[in-house]
This record gives structure tokens, sequence and C-alpha cells, in this order.
């Protein structure tokens, strides 16, 4: 008969609706958004207007500080006697950073047979210059080249132990003239120098190369010098010492 109802089918969608409800789903659903609001109401429902969007404007970059001068040592305030270049050498404010704490003085006596010029003293240093590994390394060229220590005087270009010292900056400090009047005061027969940032200190010539440089002059003369590579580097690289046994026998021979 038309228009009966047909109860099983009603059950299964009762059952089907059932189901939905209790995996949380109540609403009907699409596919495709339905745009719910007219034009008009969109506009009012987002009021705010559209804010331009400006261009970052880098600020200029500012000039950094012109570093200050480098402190001069007045080349008048050096003394003129060894003994009291020593003294003045381990008190001097200007040298080294400004600090007099863990300075090593120099050692040997004046008019030796070679002085031996090294750039620093070592880490291990305390009361003796060149008591570490570096001091162990050269007593063993030293009697190799046949030389005693009593007849060596012992100094370095700083005073202390600087890792990383701006050799350009100890030059402006006017650090040549004070070391050119080390040598001159303690007026060795030779002169063995073992760290490259040492010889543009003594070079009088800059356009003379530095690995070049053989004789010392001074005032009172010239000084034979042997030019090698630091005591550090030497131990890192034994078989440079071969170039140093040649330039001792150049020099001595």
């Amino acid at each position: 008969m038309a228009g009966a109802q047909n109860p099983r089918l009603e059950t299964a969608i009762a059952g089907a609706l059932e189901w939905w409800r209790d995996a949380g789903v109540d609403c009907a659903y699409a596919d495709e958004p339905t745009i719910w609001l007219t034009p008009a109401e969109a506009e009012a429902a987002d009021p705010s207007p559209e804010v331009p969007t400006q261009r970052k404007v880098r600020p200029e970059p500012k000039a950094e500080p012109a570093p200050p001068p480098v402190p001069q040592i007045d080349p008048a305030s050096i003394p003129s006697r060894l003994d009291a270049f020593v003294g003045w050498w381990m008190s001097e404010p200007l040298l080294a950073d400004g600090s007099t704490e863990r300075r090593v003085m120099p050692r040997g006596s004046a008019g030796s047979e070679l002085m031996v010029i090294v750039p620093e003293p070592e880490r291990e240093d305390v009361e003796r210059l060149l008591s570490g590994p570096q001091g162990r390394l050269l007593e063993a060229m030293l009697a190799a080249f046949g030389i005693s220590l009593d007849q060596v005087y012992f100094a370095s270009v700083l005073p202390r132990h600087l890792p990383g010292a701006d050799w350009d900056e100890t030059a402006a400090s006017g650090m040549g003239q004070i070391l050119a009047k080390h040598v001159e005061l303690a007026a060795p027969k030779r002169l063995a120098v073992f760290g490259s940032g040492i010889l543009p200190l003594l070079s009088h010539d800059p356009p003379q190369g530095a690995a070049d440089l053989r004789i010392f002059n001074h005032e009172g003369g010239t000084i034979p010098m042997l030019a090698c590579r630091s005591l550090a580097a030497l131990l890192e690289q034994p078989r440079w010492k071969a170039k140093v046994w040649q330039r001792w026998l150049e020099m001595t021979g």
C-alpha cells in the first residue's frame, strides 16, 4: 500500500543516527565551505583598517673610536750601565703591559762570547730565564757549538711571559731602542737571535730582509749575528736545527 512506512528502514536510520551521536557527530557537515556572511557583514566583522607596510631604515654604523696611542718609552730614561739597566728592566712600568709581576731578569756577564736573545721568558720561568724545555734545548745546542753556559749572556725582548704579544705594538713602544741598548751594554762577541719577530727590532735598514740580516750595527761597532727560528719552533720541528747548525758554522767559520 502506497505511503506505508517500513519499520526496518526506520530502525536502520535511527540506529545510524544514534551511532554518529555516540561518536560525537551531532551536526551536518559538507565537504565544500559555505559563506554564511554577506560581503557587508564580513567587512563589519573585520573593522581594523589595513596598515601600510613601512620600509625599515638601518641606522648608520657608528664610527669605532680610535685606539689609544701606544705608550712611548723615553730613550733618555734607559740606563747606561748594565747593572742599572737590569734593575730598570725589572721595575719600569711601561714595559710588559705595565705589570711587574713574574718578570725574569737576564743572566750572564758583560763581554760574553755569545749573547742569546729570545722573545720572552718561558711559562715555567720564575727566577731563572729559560728554565723550561726551551732552555734545555738551547743548552744542548750550545754544547754542540762548543760554548759553555758561563760564556753566554741570556736575555729576552719582553721581561715576562706574554703569549700572543703584539710585535707591531712592541716595536711602536720603542722596544727596538731598548733592545739595541741592552746589546750595547752586554757587549757580546757574537749574537744569537731566536725568533723572527725580534729581527725587525734590531734592523736599522728597513729595506734589508730580516732573513738576510747577519750583522748587528750599533754605536759601538758591529756584532756578527746568528738569526734563526724561535726555540719553540725548533722543539716542534727538530729538522730545522740542521739549518741553525749550518748558520752557526757560517758565522764562526
